[in-house]
């Protein structure tokens, strides 16, 4: 079913009335664009020249916003879109999902490039160090979470997005791929609380 027939069926009018306008679908916000790019040229920076406290800045509030968001989809925003209306949960996919498009592969660059750096100068990665497998273990845990979240997160989000571009988008369509998207981030979030207890035992050795 259309999303103007679900609009039609909930509200009751006609097919000739005219149904409530759809919002604009814009796939990547370009006015968000400025704010990422400056980010990862600090982060660059960072990188570059070694600056301890701002490595630090971009892996810790990195990883903490990352976690906060996937556990914050998963298990807040998952089970209150399910409530909800299809027509309502495609106006809230229409204006949430762009802005994930670039806030969550942001916030995982952040983190993984600026934690990866924060490892090589600690000597962390030495296997001679007693946090060598804490690491390996951290790895393991991103690997998986990698495979999430651009096998799965990211094609969701943008299928949700393209769906909702149609002329005439399928309500139920973009159900399975907001659930699909709201599971995977839920799992994410959980995966990370595992790499928090991994860093948490790696900062304290």
């Amino acid at each position: 079913m259309t999303y103007e027939a679900h609009v039609v069926a909930l509200t009751g009018t006609d097919e000739g009335s005219a149904a409530p306008p759809r919002p604009a679908i814009q796939v990547v916000p370009l006015k968000g664009l400025p704010i990422v790019a400056a980010i990862m040229v600090f982060l660059i920076a960072a990188i570059a020249r070694n600056w301890q406290w701002a490595l630090d800045l971009f892996h810790v509030a990195g990883g903490g916003l990352w976690t906060a968001i996937d556990l914050f989809v998963g298990l807040v925003v998952g089970p209150i879109l399910g409530r909800l209306s299809i027509p309502a949960r495609a106006e809230f996919s229409a204006r949430f999902m762009p802005k994930m498009v670039l806030i969550m592969p942001t916030l995982v660059v952040m983190t993984l490039a600026a934690g990866f750096q924060l490892a090589v100068n600690l000597g962390n990665l030495a296997p001679s160090n007693p946090n060598h497998g804490w690491l390996v273990a951290s790895f393991a845990v991103v690997g998986v979470m990698s495979v999430i979240a651009l096998g799965v997160l990211e094609p969701a989000n943008i299928a949700v997005l393209f769906e909702m571009r149609k002329p005439e988008p399928d309500g139920e369509v973009i159900t399975k791929l907001m659930k699909r998207f709201v599971y995977a981030a839920g799992v994410l979030g959980v995966m990370q609380v595992a790499t928090l207890v991994i860093m948490s035992r790696v900062s304290t050795q």
